[in-house]
């Protein structure tokens, strides 16, 4: 069966798109020393400043802990509905918490909500340990991970970002990179990081108890396209954020880092996003159309089915017309068996005014083997019998 994630040439549709900048039309005016805004789906940055400075983020670390935590989902190594019991360790932290008490117990899903909610340092650790034994393992992995997104000015001494130590640091740049892989490979995140207020239960010895879990992002009050991600806040770190939000199918990522104090941080993210979505025209292309098979010679089979390699999207800040992008399909006449599914035999190509502005795929969809002389054989009898 047809498979795309089997196919090495991923790499092409899914890289990020950091290295250059949008042109933009006009500068933003923010406060904040460090900011960065990209459009979620491509990957593209539409504004940048200070975006690879090295600087604390507070609890913005937590957005790199829930995506460990979710692909841990995926895995089928953890699940929503595991018990996690909470350590000596992990009720002893400080800073924003949700007061777990050592060896309570709460679902996965519950501390998912107590991280992304309330922003739960005490949930954080409790969590880690839960997927890898220590928080140490898992600040390992942590910075494991953000060395294969490309996060190059990254590194994690903790899981929760309560630490003030100067070996803890990241940039806006590499935040909006692994706020990025968070929210597209698992959308059920923003079932989370939207929810404004939640009630928890503490199971104790010293009896049961609620606790009401209020968001820290302010946005979702404030700003009425907000779906998230992560506040942060320390001395060392100053005002920090993740901010997710979606408009009439444009989906954009801001980060603020130091800012001198919660509302400017507020403000920074509404006015980028303000402007990504005053200026961000998208184009897609679902190339959901059959493609005609491609002569295949010398083979078992006469022909090949095509399948494109996903979508297509272009993303523009510049009030470009994008219902005149032209699309042309650059394929041979025919190609010569063997050909493997999976294998590129061409790509779609995409035109605005002139100018290739980017292409997709088209893959082999079935495997064709070369044909031997039994199965010439096969063929002539199969003929004389007609």
């Amino acid at each position: 069966m047809f498979r795309k994630r089997t196919f090495t040439v991923l790499l092409i549709t899914v890289s990020l798109w950091f290295c250059t900048m949008l042109p933009a039309k006009a500068a933003v005016a923010v406060s904040s020393p460090s900011v960065i805004l990209i459009e979620s789906s491509t990957g593209q940055v539409i504004y940048q400043q200070n975006a690879t400075e090295r600087r604390s983020l507070a609890s913005v670390t937590k957005v790199m802990t829930l995506l460990l935590t979710f692909e841990a989902i995926d895995s089928g190594k953890v699940s929503l509905s595991d018990q996690v019991i909470v350590s000596e360790h992990a009720s002893s932290m400080g800073g924003s918490q949700v007061y777990l008490a050592q060896n309570e117990t709460q679902t996965l899903e519950t501390m998912i909500k107590c991280i992304t909610v309330a922003s739960g340092n005490d949930a954080s650790v409790a969590v880690a340990e839960h997927i890898a034994g220590s928080e140490e393992a898992f600040v390992a992995m942590m910075n494991q991970r953000a060395e294969e997104l490309g996060m190059t000015e990254t590194h994690f001494v903790d899981c929760s970002g309560l630490t003030e130590s100067a070996d803890h640091y990241s940039c806006a740049r590499d935040i909006a990179i692994m706020s990025r892989e968070l929210t597209l490979r698992h959308p059920d995140i923003f079932h989370y990081t939207t929810i404004w207020m939640e009630d928890i239960t503490h199971v104790t010895p010293q009896g049961t108890s609620t606790f009401t879990l209020s968001s820290t992002n302010k946005l979702l009050k404030q700003y009425p396209y907000a779906t998230g991600l992560k506040t942060g806040f320390t001395s060392r770190a100053m005002y920090c954020i993740s901010a997710t939000a979606s408009k009439d199918g444009i989906d954009l990522i801001a980060v603020v880092m130091g800012a001198p104090d919660r509302d400017t941080r507020n403000k920074d993210a509404q006015t980028l996003l303000t402007y990504g979505f005053n200026v961000c025209n998208l184009y897609i292309d679902a190339n959901q159309e059959e493609l005609a098979p491609l002569p295949v010679k010398n083979g078992v089979e006469q022909e090949a089915p095509l399948v494109f390699f996903g979508e297509f999207r272009y993303l523009d800040v510049q009030g470009a017309d994008l219902s005149s992008v032209a699309k042309v399909l650059d394929l041979p006449e025919s190609v010569e068996a063997p050909v493997k599914e999976g294998a590129q035999a061409g790509k779609a190509r995409y035109y605005l005014n002139g100018e290739e502005i980017g292409s997709v795929p088209i893959l082999f969809a079935e495997t064709v083997e070369k044909a031997s002389y039994a199965d010439y054989l096969k063929k002539i009898w199969k003929l004389f019998l007609l």
